[in-house]
């Protein structure tokens, strides 16, 4: 008798869960990219920032293209110097970020773009990219002549531009305040131009972050929020952005930059992984267990050096973007309440995506 009981528990069970799923799944059957389960994020406090965890979305895709036509108030891309053909007329563009101005080993401006090799109607930005910790940090130091050159140089190198945007993915943690003064001082010397920064994301507060999006939205007009790269070349595999990842981002930025600063990047490009790779430097145990695990039958001389080769199998992963993508992201962050959104970078993109977006009119 027990055992007959257990047996129709679990048969309901089991059907109740069926129905549920199919009830859930009926909401898909559109021939588009279905997004459901997201809400206007509303303004929070700073302790709901740092613990807030969001729900999950679903994601639907099936056989056919992304066709919903989404639109914002602003769209930017970065082009870059010597790649300015990517830029063609007639794209639902508003902003350029010119790539890309660079500061060289004595902390001096290099690699300007001239600003008349662009055909473009709207604003133009010259972006200046500094990657390098130690570069950064000595271009930063309070009080040295080489920081008073540097703001110089950018200040006049912005004339010819409607705004600069400072890219500085670099910054060592303990120059965090130098940061902030070195931006408040090209703040005070843009007068009316527009000042932008490129910022990496972030889904919650970080103790002493040089990034803090909360300390720099005063300085700048925009945040660009650079929303990809969640995995790199150095990581395990994975989507260069991921939607729900992305979502976290948005969610977290628009609450402390807000709606009128806030860009979100989205990717234009890929990255592949393999499941091995042969190169690096080897011990001599090692290489005498590739010859027995590989089977290596001939090892010749090359001017006395010995060497030999053997073949192995290497499966590769690829992540892309493609319109079905780029429109699920678009559409998130539209029922998010974004209002600008920017890309890295023309000239990587499918020209599909250009079908599908348009300017808020």
């Amino acid at each position: 008798m027990k055992n007959s009981i257990l047996n129709i528990c679990v048969k309901t069970a089991v059907l109740a869960l069926f129905f549920a799923s199919f009830s859930q799944c009926s909401i898909f059957m559109k021939n588009r990219i279905t997004l459901t389960n997201i809400e206007p994020i509303e303004t929070e406090t700073e302790a709901e920032i740092e613990t807030d965890v969001l729900p999950p979305f679903i994601y639907i895709s099936d056989i056919s293209s992304g066709d919903t036509v989404t639109s914002f108030n602003e769209i930017w891309a970065y082009v870059i110097a010597g790649g300015e053909n990517a830029l063609k007329r007639g794209l639902p563009l508003t902003d350029i970020g010119y790539f890309g101005a660079e500061i060289d080993s004595y902390g001096k401006l290099t690699d300007v773009p001239r600003r008349q090799n662009l055909s473009f109607s709207g604003r133009v930005h010259l972006v200046v990219a500094s990657n390098g910790r130690a570069l950064t940090h000595f271009t930063l130091m309070p009080g040295s002549n080489e920081r008073k050159a540097l703001i110089a140089d950018l200040l006049a190198a912005a004339r010819n531009y409607d705004g600069l945007q400072i890219d500085f993915e670099n910054v060592p943690a303990r120059d965090g305040e130098a940061f902030h003064s070195f931006l408040r001082e090209l703040r005070a010397g843009l007068g009316d131009k527009m000042f932008t920064i490129a910022l990496p994301a972030r889904t919650k507060k970080i103790t002493n972050d040089v990034y803090d999006y909360e300390k720099i939205k005063p300085i700048v007009d925009r945040i660009f929020v650079m929303a990809y790269d969640e995995h790199w070349s150095g990581s395990s595999p994975g989507s260069v952005a991921s939607l729900q990842w992305c979502r976290n981002v948005a969610a977290y930025s628009l609450r402390v930059v807000g709606q009128e600063k806030l860009i979100m990047g989205l990717p234009f490009y890929g990255r592949s992984w393999g499941n091995y790779s042969p190169s690096r430097a080897l011990i001599h145990k090692t290489i005498e267990g590739i010859i027995k695990d590989e089977n290596v039958n001939e090892i010749r001389y090359e001017n006395g050096i010995p060497v030999f080769d053997y073949n192995k199998n290497v499966t590769i992963k690829v992540y892309f973007e493609n319109e079905k993508s780029l429109s699920a992201r678009m559409e998130m962050y539209k029922s998010m309440n974004v209002r600008a959104i920017g890309f890295w970078r023309l000239g990587q993109e499918t020209q599909e995506i250009w079908k599908i977006l348009q300017l808020a009119q």
